[in-house]
């Protein structure tokens, strides 16, 4: 994963609750046995009709076609667990998710692949729809080191995440790339209880 540390982009808004997973990625494309190439297939039976693209559909719309920043409703990310969401999500280019509430299990699964999902006050999502509805091409700038999100014209808002997640975000670790940090201290610790495993090779190698 990339180092996350902040940036600015156009917020897309889809003004929408409840989002489920299948929305995110209908359970058609399921069947791909690889963890890229989802991007195209995000909002599907949204942003396509009969192989075409719907023109009132946000993301088939200038200048939010390449927006890094999704503004939602409330439990985005609800119905199954499928890890195949998020991968969608970050496949398309979307860093940032905004919203006041997110299903447990996709909030987690945002973090395990570099996406920020951030909770804010419904009252400050309400007024973020009401700036995009206002300026076309309405940006904010995100800043996870500071956990705050801002734009132009004095708005703020404050997010939490705990500091692991924040950490593993700044150094682009997921949380098998978080264990692998240690692999030396691993290794030390595996010989010297009987067993050494070689974290390489996944072989294991008793000792004499």
């Amino acid at each position: 994963m990339k180092s996350f540390t902040g940036f600015t982009g156009i917020v897309a808004p889809l003004d929408v609750s409840n989002i489920d997973t299948d929305a995110i990625l209908p359970k058609q494309f399921l069947k791909r046995i690889e963890r890229t190439g989802y991007g195209q297939f995000l909002f599907y039976e949204w942003r396509y009709e009969n192989g075409k693209e719907r023109s009132d559909f946000v993301l088939n719309k200038d200048p939010y076609r390449n927006s890094q920043i999704l503004l939602t409703r409330k439990n985005f990310g609800c119905g199954s667990s499928r890890e195949h969401a998020p991968w969608s999500i970050v496949d398309y280019g979307i860093k940032v998710i905004i919203a006041p509430t997110f299903a447990d299990i996709f909030y987690n699964n945002c973090f395990k692949n570099g996406i920020l999902p951030i909770e804010l006050r419904e009252e400050d999502v309400e007024q973020l729809f009401q700036k995009t509805a206002d300026s076309n091409g309405y940006q904010l700038s995100i800043d996870l080191e500071n956990q705050i999100v801002t734009d132009n014209d004095g708005f703020i808002g404050h997010f939490q995440i705990t500091p692991y997640r924040k950490e593993l975000l700044i150094k682009g670790l997921d949380e098998i790339g978080s264990t692998l940090q240690f692999e030396t201290q691993i290794a030390l610790f595996e010989k010297n209880r009987g067993i050494y495993y070689r974290l390489d090779s996944n072989m294991f190698i008793q000792n004499s």
